[in-house]
């Protein structure tokens, strides 16, 4: 379903199609959840392979938590299931490191509460009218836990990524691309473009409202920095040379002996990497991965550029030149499809740079949507006229300097949770996270 920025409304929008898409949106996300929560027997479930993640049986109740909270009882007004457990499945009250400690629900009951909320949630769906509400008002609210459950499997991949022992998960590799011949960089015309959205129906807070941007001319990468050119930055001594880095950058690089992207280990005279499970070489054209904001900027540096900032990204990736509007996606208003774009955990690995053509944007930039989150310059913070809803805790409590903004997604992110307005964000010292970029430069004067 398309939604263009002059705004959806019920009555605009055909109540099944709605209807079919949120029950779509739902199911995908399901199958996924059990496939993460299947694929390990229960003692992986339960441990927490990293302080920085949740077991992954937390995960899996939390979703059912927040079906529930927001779908039964916020929707349906009905009366709270297990009202008991709403505090142990509150992310803002235990924070991760603590939650393994907790009167956790054991796996098999956990399956089935998250199953009994997902039954009386959708015979909820098949009788919404999605009317009354700002909360019911297109489906919202379906969309906004398609959206929670996605982005809780997105983290679940993640811990997967950070759990020892042998391989859980397999999928398909890319298709293989030629070497990338086009231009190493882009210019995107100075000019006012819109930034964000008040028309894309389950557009998160933080995306809204549609609001007019000034970028000035720049430069930017036409595919995401790979590992080939990583690795020569790391070779040229990147890791040691204090100019390129900042001084919180430098500091949290010699504390914690950080020398490579994490999941990294040289071996002789080449470099190899864990993942899921695996240990292969390093491939030299994919985008480069899990690296924090500090190595991003280090890089940037050292390649005589900088990070984009996130008004310029979303130009770079939404801004059409030939009639002066913002698509919703690089390619145009259309859902995502597999010819556009690396998502859905179809891969378990990013696609090679200067994949999938068709997702290009109107002046080439390639790689925009999927594959990498792609750290910006920029802090988190509100767009002008910025509201909180349907909770402060989804972005507000976030907003600061604290937090550095990623655009784009990554080969975990379902199209459901990504598009051109999608706003991700996290401290500048994670690496766990899907995380690479694409540097730019300021036009010349």
């Amino acid at each position: 379903m398309t939604a263009p920025e002059t705004g959806t409304t019920t009555t605009e929008t055909d109540t099944e199609a709605l209807r079919e898409r949120a029950l779509a949106c739902l199911t995908t996300a399901r199958a996924r959840t059990t496939l993460l929560t299947t694929c390990v027997d229960e003692p992986d479930l339960t441990a927490q392979h990293s302080p920085l993640m949740s077991p992954l049986v937390w995960d899996l109740a939390h979703i059912g938590n927040q079906e529930e909270l927001w779908l039964l009882r916020a929707v349906g007004g009905r009366e709270a299931m297990r009202p008991e457990i709403d505090s142990l499945y509150d992310a803002f009250e235990h924070p991760r490191a603590e939650r393994p400690k907790l009167p956790l629900l054991p796996p098999a009951e956990a399956r089935r509460y998250a199953a009994e909320v997902r039954g009386r949630a959708l015979d909820l769906l098949a009788s919404a009218d999605f009317h009354g509400t700002r909360l019911t008002e297109a489906g919202f609210a379906f969309g906004m836990i398609a959206q929670h459950e996605q982005q809780h499997d997105e983290t679940m991949l993640i811990t997967h990524q950070l759990r020892k022992g042998p391989r859980a998960l397999t999928a398909p590799d890319p298709d293989p691309a030629p070497p990338f011949t086009g231009p190493a960089e882009v210019l995107v015309p100075g000019g006012p473009f819109t930034m964000g959205t008040s028309g894309e129906p389950w557009a998160l807070d933080n995306e809204r409202p549609a609001h007019s941007r000034e970028v000035a001319p720049f430069w930017i990468d036409t595919v995401p920095v790979t590992n080939a050119a990583y690795q020569a930055f790391i070779e040229d001594g990147g890791y040691t040379t204090e100019r390129w880095w900042t001084p919180e950058g430098w500091a949290h690089i010699r504390r914690h002996g950080i020398t490579a992207p994490l999941f990294w280990r040289r071996d002789g005279d080449r470099w190899l990497r864990r993942r899921f499970g695996i240990t292969e070489p390093v491939p030299p054209d994919e985008p480069v991965l899990h690296v924090c904001w500090y190595e991003a900027d280090a890089y940037a540096r050292w390649a005589g550029r900088r990070l984009p900032t996130e008004a310029e990204w979303e130009k770079a990736a939404r801004h059409d030149p030939v009639t002066g509007r913002s698509r919703r996606y690089p390619w145009g208003d259309a859902d995502p499809e597999p010819e556009h774009a690396n998502l859905g955990q179809r891969h378990l690995r990013p696609a090679p740079a200067g994949s999938y053509p068709a997702g290009q944007s109107p002046l080439g930039v390639r790689q925009l949507i999927g594959d990498v989150w792609e750290w910006t310059a920029s802090d988190f913070l509100p767009y002008p006229g910025f509201r909180a809803f349907p909770y402060k805790e989804y972005s507000e409590v976030f907003f600061g300097s604290g937090h550095k903004v990623l655009r784009g997604g990554s080969f975990a992110v379902d199209p459901v949770a990504c598009r051109g307005t999608f706003r991700n964000w996290d401290y500048p010292v994670r690496r766990q996270i899907f995380s690479g970029f694409r540097t730019a430069r300021s036009e010349a004067v």
